[in-house]
């Protein structure tokens, strides 16, 4: 039962890591697109 609880533990662990790693990508591409759609606003004027 011990065994199955740290398993358990190290899987939400992991879990949050996970998701937290995905919305700073999500944030990260957000930025990139950004700083593309100024830069070709700023191109076109």
């Amino acid at each position: 039962m011990r065994k199955l609880m740290v398993l358990a533990v190290i899987a939400a662990a992991l879990t949050t890591a996970a998701c937290n790693t995905v919305a700073g990508v999500g944030r990260d591409a957000q930025a990139a697109g950004s700083a593309v759609e100024d830069a070709a606003r700023d191109g076109k004027n």
